[in-house]
C-alpha cells in the first residue's frame, strides 16, 4: 500500500522494501476495498472470466474502489483515486458525470498541501501528487465543464512552482509503477498542462512558460530507464508534437509492437528488467515469480494483463495507430475475453502479493483503450454503482 499523504509511511517502506522482499508470503486480505457498505473482494489470478463483457460491472468497481479508498484513507492516491479523475473524466458519455465528491477532494488537498511549509511541499511524493491533483481537475475541465476552472488554474500553477531544476517532479522510487520515478511524476504533470482546455495556450506568465519549457527539455534529454518508461514517454508525445522526431516517434511504436505476447495482449513485466523498476528493490519479489527465468535471465510463458493490454492500446491509438491494426485488433479481442466476474482485469502487483491495487488502472486502462477502438457500449445501468 502507498499513499500520498502518509509521506513518512512511504518513505519507511522504501528503506523496508528489502526486508519486506526476504518475508514469507502474506496470504491477502480478503478484500481489497473495503468500508462501511463497500467490501469489493481480494484479487486474485484465479478469479473467474465473465462470459461476457460487462461495463456495468466494471463501473461499479472502479466507483466504489474509489469511494472505499477515499473515505478510509483521506488521501490522493495514484493507483485508485488519483487514477479516477485522472481517467474517468474521458468516459463521461459512455459512463456518466464522473464522481463530483471525488472533485471536491481533490480541491480539499490541494488546499491542504498548499497550506504546508516549503519544505514539507517538497518532500517525498508530494510533488507528483500535485501533479495528480492538477491533471484529475484538468481532465474534469477537458471532459466534463469544458473550460478551465479557477480550482484548475490553482492545482497547475501550484504544480509548476513545486517543479525540480532539472525540469521533473519529485516522487519515490519504491512503488513501481506508478511511484517509483520522478520521470513518471513529469509525464503526470505534462498530462495536467495539455489537459486544460486553452490553458497552455493562453499562457502569459514568462516564469510559468520557463517552467513548461523545462519540462519539456527534461523529457526530451533524460533517457527513460526501460521501456514502460519509454512507453509513457510516446504517450506523452502524444500531446507534444514537437517532444520526440519522427525516427524516434516510430521506434517506439516498434517497440511496443514488439512486446505484444502470444495471447494477443501486453504484460507490464515484459517492459522492464526486474532491478530496473525504481532503485530495484522488487527484484527479489520479481525474480522469484513462476514465470521469470533465471537461468536465462527472462520471463517466460506470461499471460497478458489488464494494466499493459489497456495501457499498450491507448498509448498507439493516441499516437496515430488506427483501430483496425492488426496488433490492436488482438490486443481488443484479448480485453473483451479476460474480464473478471468483479468487473476489473487481473493484473499482479510488481511490489507485493497483498493488495493487487494495479488491477484498479488494470480496469480503466482497458476501458479506455476500448473507447479508443470505438468498442465501448454505453452504461446501461448507472444506478448499479
Amino acid at each position: 500500500m502507498s499513499c500520498f499523504r502518509i509521506v513518512a509511511f512511504s518513505l519507511a517502506s522504501c528503506i523496508c522494501c528489502s526486508l519486506t522482499m526476504a518475508e514469507k508470503p502474506v496470504k491477502s486480505k480478503k478484500f481489497q476495498y473495503k468500508h462501511e457498505q463497500i467490501a469489493i473482494p481480494e484479487a486474485t489470478a484465479d478469479e473467474p472470466i465473465l462470459k461476457e463483457f460487462s461495463l456495468e460491472r466494471a463501473d461499479r468497481y472502479l466507483e466504489q474502489g474509489s469511494i472505499a479508498w477515499t473515505k478510509q484513507r483521506k488521501c490522493v492516491s495514484c493507483h485508485t483515486n488519483g487514477l479516477y479523475l485522472f481517467s474517468r473524466p474521458e468516459l463521461t458519455l459512455e459512463m456518466g458525470p464522473p464522481s463530483v465528491e471525488n472533485r471536491d477532494f481533490f480541491i480539499t488537498e490541494l488546499r491542504k498541501l498548499k497550506a504546508m511549509d516549503r519544505e514539507k511541499q517538497l518532500s517525498g511524493i508530494r510533488p507528483t501528487q500535485v501533479a495528480y491533483i492538477a491533471a484529475g481537475l484538468a481532465e474534469w475541465d477537458q471532459h466534463v465543464s469544458k473550460k478551465v476552472s479557477p480550482e484548475t488554474d490553482e492545482a497547475l500553477r501550484f504544480m509548476l512552482s513545486l517543479q525540480s531544476k532539472d525540469g521533473s517532479w519529485g516522487n519515490t522510487d519504491c512503488w513501481p509503477p506508478f511511484e517509483s520515478s520522478n520521470f513518471q511524476g513529469a509525464t503526470v504533470a505534462a498530462r495536467a498542462l495539455s489537459s486544460a482546455p486553452g490553458w497552455l495556450a493562453g499562457l502569459k506568465d514568462q516564469e510559468l512558460q520557463s517552467g513548461v519549457d523545462r519540462l519539456k527539455e527534461y523529457l526530451q534529454k533524460t533517457e527513460p530507464a526501460h521501456d514502460y518508461g519509454r512507453l509513457i514517454l510516446l504517450w506523452t508525445a502524444a500531446r507534444y508534437p514537437d517532444l520526440i522526431s519522427a525516427e524516434k516517434k516510430r521506434a517506439l511504436i516498434q517497440m511496443v509492437r514488439q512486446h505484444q505476447l502470444p495471447d494477443g495482449g501486453w504484460s507490464i513485466r515484459t517492459f522492464a528488467a526486474p532491478e530496473a523498476w525504481g532503485k530495484g528493490n522488487r527484484a527479489e519479489k520479481l525474480r522469484a515469480e513462476p514465470e521469470f527465468d533465471k537461468k536465462a535471465n527472462t520471463w517466460k510463458n506470461l499471460s497478458s494483463d489488464g494494466h499493459q493490454t489497456g495501457l499498450a492500446i491507448i498509448v498507439l491509438r493516441e499516437i496515430g495507430v488506427p483501430a483496425n491494426d492488426p496488433q490492436i485488433q488482438k490486443g481488443v479481442k484479448w480485453l473483451l475475453t479476460h474480464q473478471r466476474e468483479s468487473g476489473r482485469w487481473w493484473t499482479r502487483s510488481l511490489n507485493t502479493d497483498r493488495w493487487h491495487f494495479i488491477t484498479y488502472s488494470g480496469t480503466f486502462y482497458p476501458l479506455l483503450a476500448l473507447k479508443r477502438c470505438d468498442v465501448l457500449p454505453p452504461l446501461k445501468q448507472t444506478t448499479s454503482r
